[in-house]
């Protein structure tokens, strides 16, 4: 191996500070050469204002200058967009490789439902769209993300307490249509009108807790409601379940449309993919058949555009707040019609378990009948 060579292999190991991964991995590290005595290199970052450009500099000249180089320059380029999409492929198959062991399914799709403010409906969509998907025979988890402001198990009316088998958390598991609902929540394991005082790392760790100490096999969903913002929640999610897909939740409000493009700020930077945005409380049309805009119009086309992403449903306001007492006349029919699209077209399912849990069925059957 030469000295550039040698330099080079040096150079690949300098670590991307917030990715996590190396630049050779990354494909970030570019052409490196001698011109007039000094080593230029070349590093291609993923934006022009990126706020780590000093630091990954820096670390190249200090890489470069323990391998023996005295001159270096570091030149700085921006990815184009395929390279951008292969950079966060790999970043993304990286940390999938480095999470940590659940019992969430290979196959199951695994979406965040998401926001940069509150008062939008997150948890509202989420219960939603879970009877949706069950509607449609689908086994979807559903987690209470949202360890302070906790709404799942009184929206879904599913307050029985959380069992405890072999050491894991088994969710509240109710049958709806042909598929089946299954929560967990702090709504189940605390008093309603409790607060909890948890900060930081306790809250964290709850959140770990609930994914790496539950049981979540032969769920074909786990829809995630997390709170308001982008913090320790949301970066712990990201940690332990790196496979997830985030659905960004808005009004069509201006001012919740600009807050909301946040949430696919940090999905981007946590490796996470986009699925698209859902326009929550859309205008309506009363049964006198006039068409009313209490919350304005445009929000969920404005996010979508600006994130590059689809805008997946509009769901219009909806009089009725009981999600289970009958159909949810248009809310319902936009709902079952989102379910769809995620069914058909975002997140195509490795059906390899569908074999295995019709076995199980089968078994639980024979055993009834016994």
């Amino acid at each position: 191996m030469d000295h550039l060579q040698a330099v080079r292999a040096r150079l690949g190991q300098v670590r991307d500070p917030e990715l996590g991964a190396t630049l050779e991995e990354l494909g970030m590290l570019g052409e490196v050469r001698e011109e007039s005595g000094t080593l230029v290199v070349d590093v291609a970052l993923t934006t022009r204002a990126c706020p780590l450009r000093a630091t990954i500099e820096r670390d190249v000249e200090d890489a470069a200058r323990a391998a023996g180089v005295e001159r270096v320059e570091v030149r700085t380029g921006v990815m184009d967009p395929a390279a951008k999409a292969a950079l966060m492929d790999r970043a993304r198959a990286l940390a999938q490789r480095r999470a940590p062991s659940t019992s969430v399914p290979h196959g199951a799709s695994v979406l965040m439902v998401a926001s940069g403010k509150g008062g939008v409906g997150k948890s509202s969509l989420a219960a939603g769209l879970a009877l949706a998907l069950a509607e449609a025979g689908r086994v979807v988890g559903v987690l209470d993300a949202d360890i302070w402001g906790f709404s799942l198990a009184a929206l879904l009316d599913m307050r029985e307490p959380v069992r405890v088998r072999e050491g894991r958390m088994v969710p509240v598991a109710r049958r709806v249509g042909a598929g089946e609902v299954r929560l967990l929540s702090m709504g189940q394991l605390a008093e309603d009108d409790a607060a909890l005082l948890w900060r930081g790392l306790v809250v964290q760790k709850a959140v770990a807790q609930f994914i790496e100490d539950a049981d979540w096999s032969g769920c074909d969903y786990l829809i995630i409601d997390t709170p308001p913002g982008t913090g320790d929640i949301h970066m712990t999610l990201a940690r332990l379940l790196p496979q997830m897909g985030q659905l960004v939740i808005t009004t069509p409000a201006a001012g919740a449309a600009a807050v909301a493009a946040r949430a696919g700020d940090f999905a981007r930077r946590s490796n996470l993919r986009v699925l698209g945005v859902i326009e929550n409380m859309s205008p309506f049309t009363c049964e006198a058949g006039v068409r009313h805009a209490p919350f304005g119009e445009g929000g969920g086309e404005r996010v979508a555009r600006e994130l590059g992403v689809d805008l997946l449903g509009q769901i219009p306001l909806n009089e009725d707040p009981d999600m289970l007492q009958g159909p949810l006349r248009a809310s319902g029919e936009a709902l079952a019609a989102l379910a769809a699209r995620l069914l058909d077209e975002l997140a195509p399912r490795d059906l390899s378990g569908c074999s295995a849990r019709l076995l199980e069925r089968v078994e639980a059957a024979l055993a009834d009948s016994a």
